[in-house]
Parts: C-alpha cells; sequence; structure tokens
C-alpha cells in the first residue's frame, strides 16, 4: 500500500516539471504543460502570437476568431519516463455568436506494477488525466477580442479517482498596422469537485499571464515576451543542499548575496522569451528560453541547454507540420509533433467557367 502510495505521487510530480518549483501545492497540474510543437519550441508558453494556429487557443482562448473556422489540429507529445499525451481540437465560426472549439488534452503515465509495502505484487495498475477544453470568442471591436473557455477535468490514478472545473478568460489586443499583440490571460480558475481522498479538496493551478508579440519590420524576425505568475511575486528557490558560489567552499556558511541580483534574478523567472525565424511563407524556425526552467532544473556543474527549445515548422499541400523539442534536464527533452489543417481546403467548390 505505501509503495503504491508513492509511486502516485511520483506521477503526480512528474505531471509539473515544467513548472517545477511552483508546483507541488495544486492538482490538476497537467494544465500546464504545453502540447503544440510551436508553444514548446517557444518556451513551453505563449499568449500573444495571433497569426491563425488554433494551437495557441489552449493558451488564450481570446486568440480564437473566424479565420480558424473548420480548422483541426492534432498534437502527440513525447513526454519522459513512458509519459505519453496528446491534444485535438476543431474550431467553428458562428456568424452571430462568435466561434467556438472543442478540444480534448488527455496524457497518459503508463502501466505500473502494483505492490504492497512488503514487496508482493497483486497485479498492475494505470494512471491518466483528461481535460475537455470548450473555447468561445468574439470581437470587441476591431482590435480587442474577447475569450473564454470551460475545462471539464477527470482524473484517475488506480482507484483513485477526481474530478474539477476549471475557466480561463482572456483579452487580446492586435494591430495589424503595427505587427504587434498584446494579451492578458486568466488561467485555471475554479475547483476540484471530487478530490482523491475525502476531505482532502486541493487548489487548481490559478495564474495570470500578460504576453506580447511583435514582427520585427522589414526583417523575418517576431519576438515574443510572456510574463507568468504574476499572481506570485517570489518564484526564487534556493536548494540548501546545493553548494554554489553563494557558498563559503571552506566554512559552508551562506554568503550573503546581493540584493540587485535577488530582485533581477526573481523578475527574471517571469519571463518567457520566444522568436521565430519567419524566412519564407509556409516555412519558420523557433528558438525559445524559459528562465525558470533553467534555474530550477539544471546542475550548477553542468548547464547544457536546460531552459532552452527549439522548433521547425513547414507546410506541404494542405497540412502544417511542425516539430519542437524542449531541454528540461541533462536526464532528457521533450519531443512535439503537431500536424494542422483547415478542412475546408478539401471540399471547396471548384469555380466552373461558362
Amino acid at each position: 500500500m505505501l509503495l503504491r502510495f508513492f509511486v502516485l505521487n511520483l506521477i503526480i510530480l512528474s505531471s509539473i516539471l515544467c513548472y517545477s518549483q511552483i508546483g507541488g501545492n495544486n492538482v490538476y497540474e497537467f494544465l500546464n504543460l504545453p502540447n503544440s510543437a510551436r508553444a514548446a519550441s517557444l518556451g513551453g508558453n505563449n499568449i500573444s502570437l495571433n497569426d491563425n494556429d488554433l494551437n495557441f487557443v489552449y493558451h488564450n482562448p481570446s486568440l480564437l476568431d473566424s479565420t480558424m473556422n473548420n480548422h483541426l489540429v492534432l498534437n502527440y507529445v513525447n513526454y519522459f519516463s513512458d509519459i505519453n499525451y496528446g491534444y485535438v481540437a476543431y474550431a467553428h465560426h458562428l456568424k452571430k455568436y462568435g466561434t467556438v472549439a472543442a478540444g480534448l488534452h488527455h496524457i497518459n503515465y503508463g502501466k505500473f506494477i502494483e505492490a504492497d509495502e512488503t514487496g508482493v505484487i497483486s497485479g498492475n495498475f494505470y494512471a491518466s488525466d483528461y481535460a475537455l477544453n470548450l473555447y468561445w470568442s468574439k470581437p470587441l471591436d476591431s482590435a480587442f477580442t474577447f475569450g473564454a473557455e470551460l475545462k471539464p477535468i477527470y482524473s484517475k490514478y488506480e482507484s483513485y479517482t477526481s474530478w474539477g472545473l476549471a475557466l480561463d478568460a482572456g483579452i487580446t489586443y492586435h494591430s495589424v498596422k503595427r505587427k504587434i499583440a498584446v494579451a492578458f490571460v486568466i488561467n485555471n480558475l475554479g475547483r476540484q469537485m471530487k478530490p482523491y481522498r475525502p476531505d482532502n479538496r486541493e487548489p487548481l493551478p490559478f495564474e495570470m499571464q500578460l504576453g506580447i508579440s511583435k514582427k520585427i519590420k522589414h526583417a523575418p524576425l517576431r519576438i515574443s515576451l510572456l510574463l507568468h505568475n504574476l499572481e506570485t511575486y517570489n518564484l526564487r528557490y534556493v536548494n540548501t543542499n546545493e553548494v554554489t558560489q553563494n557558498t563559503d567552499p571552506i566554512s559552508g556558511d551562506s554568503i550573503t548575496e546581493k540584493k540587485f541580483n535577488i530582485i533581477s534574478d526573481n523578475l527574471l523567472r517571469h519571463t518567457i522569451l520566444g522568436v521565430e525565424f519567419l524566412p519564407f511563407k509556409n516555412f519558420f524556425i523557433n528558438f525559445g528560453y524559459n528562465y525558470q526552467r533553467r534555474k530550477e532544473l539544471q546542475v550548477s556543474t553542468r548547464t547544457a541547454l536546460v531552459g532552452m527549445s527549439w522548433g521547425i515548422g513547414v507546410k506541404i499541400s494542405k497540412f502544417n507540420f511542425s516539430y519542437g523539442r524542449a531541454s528540461y534536464h541533462l536526464a532528457g527533452a521533450s519531443n512535439h509533433f503537431s500536424i494542422t489543417t483547415n478542412i475546408s481546403d478539401f471540399y471547396k467548390k471548384k469555380t466552373v467557367e461558362n
């Protein structure tokens, strides 16, 4: 029984790897995992990239608009330790009521050996999380769009089950002339309706975000900056077991860190930087840098590419293919695969000349 409980806790911890030290206090942390190749390649999140990609609606429902009518997306992610997850979504425009979309996010943690505290194996068990994504958005005027998302959530770890409801809301300003988009999003406002264990209801991973994307004039570059976890100022985490430059190598005593370094480090942990290189209309290369991920998951003696990500995308015929890779730790990286298409392209009526 103790072994089973320990394994279940490992499952929960693995699902919050993306947000590391600020995780662990909330339930359904899998909602924060990036499921598309482009989002993963831009640092793990982007709420202001307004370029007709239905995948980004997952991060900001106000990015949904009429240009995404009949768009379909399929995503697959090869995560860590045989963990796999996927996402599928479809959008439809309603002339009088705005644009709606529906998606399904599923993460499978795999098969586990079930054993008691003495090590006697009694069988196997599975663990998985599900979230149904219901989107709606409507323009407020020519520049501003408001969007909302309702997420019914279901989770099952062996015999432990839970379900809850979450709400996202966002507003986006977009200027075609200035080639700039600014967005503000509130994520995961809701409640765990049924806890895994009686009388142990846990909070959802509530978060506020602000993002901006700017296409550089006369250059094939688009830069995005995301400020996340605005509701929590202090994101710093100090590992007291790790010897760093702030520790005296002889006495082991802590060396007082400068206040400026503390403030700047904390502010940078709120940022995610993404850069897109767009040399052609149907081709892109992405790069991302997640400062918080790097600071929390790096090995001090060998930082390598931890916190960095990259991706590539190309349009072939009626399909957009993209791949993203994000480095979390020296132990490995996540691989993201996305396919998007416009179903309308398959049944457009051909004009017949008389």
